[in-house]
């Protein structure tokens, strides 16, 4: 057991912010650094107020000044300054001097840690609430070479300054002693964050953990966790499985966004997908650099069967990622959300790609009843911007024809309204799809999965099959036969 494990289990959890910093102070062996930038010194503030701090803070530090701060940490290229790679670089700095200067020869017990937050609160004009970047790098053994790390990002909802360095100022002290005292329940360490804090006071939209403690750790998981706590709408993490900051990437963006279950996805999924963005690079405002897909899930379908299952969700992101795409996961259940919340961090051209049925579902009044202006209010929110929808056509099962944008069946009440979207380019079909295909659903690919069938490797894009087979993926009852058994 570590040196921090043996004075942590002697401890029980005292919920005051002021017993959390006492506990870290009054550690013998605790030992590191804080550097804030941007919005005060909250977080050693609270340790400093709390007493007995001298054996715990090794310096506390704010280095406000642009060009003082550059001759610290170094230059940014984008000439920015709340961001994780400025943070990134403070706590390496920060940590390599605590690592010159202290002694482990005299000190053998010490576990060095490094806090730092780069933060810029609300402006003059109020326009902009304020975000900012907090991070630990730490040691839960002082034998312990390559470090651990949490590093969030959140975005604050609060009107005033003050209050948000104050509560800026109460999370760092969450993350602090999460780090220390809950390192090996990480699903409770990122609750613990709102500890004393109010909900709708500040949003965390980003986690990662990294290191020898956390290799257990999955950060796709805990992005569904910033979900499924309320903490932010919607959570990204690319293809190798570490979660990214939406607004970073997102920004400036074109945006091509298909929506499904992917359970698991198939070669439908991926001919909807190659299809449009084939079409999409190719419109006149859209620069194939600057453009971004996302396959994007809702929180409401990974509860398609009831509660979310985890399992479930990581089977999912496991083949998604494999493919080498990046994966949302929203809690916008309708599309007109998910384009409000596109249309925060890009002006730039948005693209749905969605089947004949997610279109029929747009036009239906009822999912907007909780609007004041109903689906006018909707529509004007989904498609007032530079928004195009390309449609992937469906074969009726009953009479073998194939539905596009030109036969498809809305309400009687909305066949005007779609006109008018359809006359003015909103809506264009995928015209040169697979064919061969259009039989293939996700929810009978897994029926056939759970079930033991045969048949459903060829619908399934190459290496897909494989991998579900090896891996045991959708299915833990039992294990798919092996080659040499077959």
């Amino acid at each position: 057991m570590s040196t921090a494990s043996n004075t942590i289990n002697s401890f029980e959890n005292i919920p005051s912010i002021k017993a959390k910093t006492l506990r870290i102070n009054l550690n013998p062996n605790i030992y590191g650094t804080f550097a804030e930038i941007g919005a005060g010194q909250e977080t050693a503030r609270q340790f400093f107020r709390a007493g007995g701090a001298s054996g715990t803070i090794a310096k506390a530090m704010s280095a406000y000044d642009k060009s003082f701060s550059d001759a610290i940490y170094g230059t940014e290229e984008d000439g920015r300054y709340v961001t994780q790679s400025r943070l990134k670089k403070m706590l390496a700095h920060e940590m390599r001097l605590v690592e010159e200067r202290i002694s482990r020869e005299n000190n053998p017990d010490y576990l060095f840690f490094s806090f730092a937050n780069t933060v810029a609160t609300i402006d003059f004009s109020k326009r902009y609430k304020g975000h900012g970047w907090i991070g630990i790098r730490f040691q839960l053994d002082p034998k312990q070479k390559e470090y651990d790390e949490i590093v969030l990002h959140i975005r604050f909802k609060q009107t005033e300054a003050r209050l948000q360095q104050e509560t800026l100022g109460t999370l760092g002290v969450n993350l602090i002693y999460g780090a220390f005292f809950k390192y090996h329940k990480p699903k409770k360490l990122l609750k613990y964050l709102y500890d004393h804090i109010d909900s709708d006071t500040i949003e965390i939209d980003m986690i990662n953990f990294t290191g020898p403690n956390f290799k257990e750790v999955d950060n796709r998981l805990m992005s569904l966790q910033l979900i499924r706590n309320d903490m932010t709408d919607a959570v990204m993490f690319g293809p190798d499985g570490h979660n990214l900051l939406p607004a970073s990437v997102l920004y400036k963006k074109n945006i091509l966004a298909l929506r499904g279950s992917f359970r698991p996805v198939t070669k439908v999924n991926l001919d909807m997908f190659q299809k449009s963005y084939d079409i999409f690079v190719r419109e006149p405002t859209v620069e194939y650099e600057n453009t971004i897909v996302i396959f994007e899930i809702t929180l409401s379908n990974l509860k398609a069967s009831g509660e979310i299952d985890e399992q479930d969700f990581m089977d999912r992101a496991e083949l998604l990622c494999s493919l080498g795409h990046s994966v949302m996961i929203s809690k916008f259940q309708e599309y007109y959300k998910l384009v409000e919340y596109f249309n925060n961090y890009t002006k730039s051209k948005i693209g749905l790609t969605m089947g004949v049925n997610n279109l029929v579902d747009i036009f239906d009044e009822k999912y907007y009843r909780h609007l004041s202006g109903g689906i006018l209010e909707a529509f004007g929110k989904l498609f007032f911007k530079d928004l195009k929808v390309y449609l992937y056509p469906m074969k009726d099962a009953a009479t073998g024809q194939v539905m596009t944008s030109n036969n498809i069946k809305v309400h009687p009440r909305m066949k005007e309204l779609y006109k008018f979207f359809k006359y003015n380019s909103k809506v264009m079909d995928i015209i040169d799809y697979d064919p061969d295909i259009m039989h293939i659903f996700s929810r009978d690919v897994l029926k056939r999965i759970t079930n033991g069938e045969e048949g459903w490797e060829e619908m399934l894009p190459e290496g897909i099959a494989e991998m579900i087979k090896d891996k045991q993926l959708f299915t833990r009852k039992q294990p798919f036969p092996k080659k040499e058994e077959v």
